[in-house]
């Protein structure tokens, strides 16, 4: 039996893997369906969709030179179901989307254009900001204090456990 691109056939599933299931053919050629090509919906868990010793109609996506076959089942699938999203075991047609078809949905409103608000760069008035807490060198003297005040704190917090492990025990 010589498999030829773009046909279907059915074919027995023979493995299955994390990424695919195997499928023979009567002439004794096997052909691997990749997971993204197992049904038109997300597949988490191949074993959901298919079972070893299954007989599976799959279509021949391609023969590489070494002689792999890649087949696809959702391709063989009939058109209106190929992108209709199935649930695992459920029936052709029963899709697990939310939305319902409702006909095509109305045109989107466009959007307003952005007004300035305060507090936008063209609204506000650049004024130096003057601060009569002194000088900046008594600025940098207090920034100073409480930077070696915070740094000594660390350093008396890392001291008390510096040589000691976890049970008390120095080491």
């Amino acid at each position: 039996m010589g498999l030829a691109v773009g046909e279907i056939y059915e074919g027995k599933v023979t493995g299955i893997t994390k990424f695919g299931a195997f499928v023979s053919f009567e002439g004794g050629e096997t052909g691997m369906v990749h997971i993204s090509e197992v049904a038109p919906t997300f597949v988490n868990e191949i074993k959901d969709f298919v079972t070893e010793g299954q007989t599976v109609k799959v279509k021949v996506l391609a023969i590489s030179e070494e002689g792999k076959i890649s087949l696809s089942m959702k391709k063989a699938l009939p058109p209106e179901e190929q992108h209709r999203p199935r649930r695992p075991g459920g029936a052709p047609g029963q899709g697990a989307g939310r939305r319902q078809e409702r006909g095509p949905r109305p045109p989107r409103a466009p959007r307003p254009e952005p007004t300035p608000g305060p507090g936008r760069p063209g609204d506000f008035e650049w004024q130096g900001r003057r601060n009569d807490s002194g000088s900046f060198e008594d600025m940098m003297s207090r920034f100073k204090q409480t930077s070696d005040e915070k740094m000594s704190d660390l350093k008396r917090g890392n001291e008390t456990r510096r040589g000691y492990s976890r049970r008390g025990n120095k080491g």
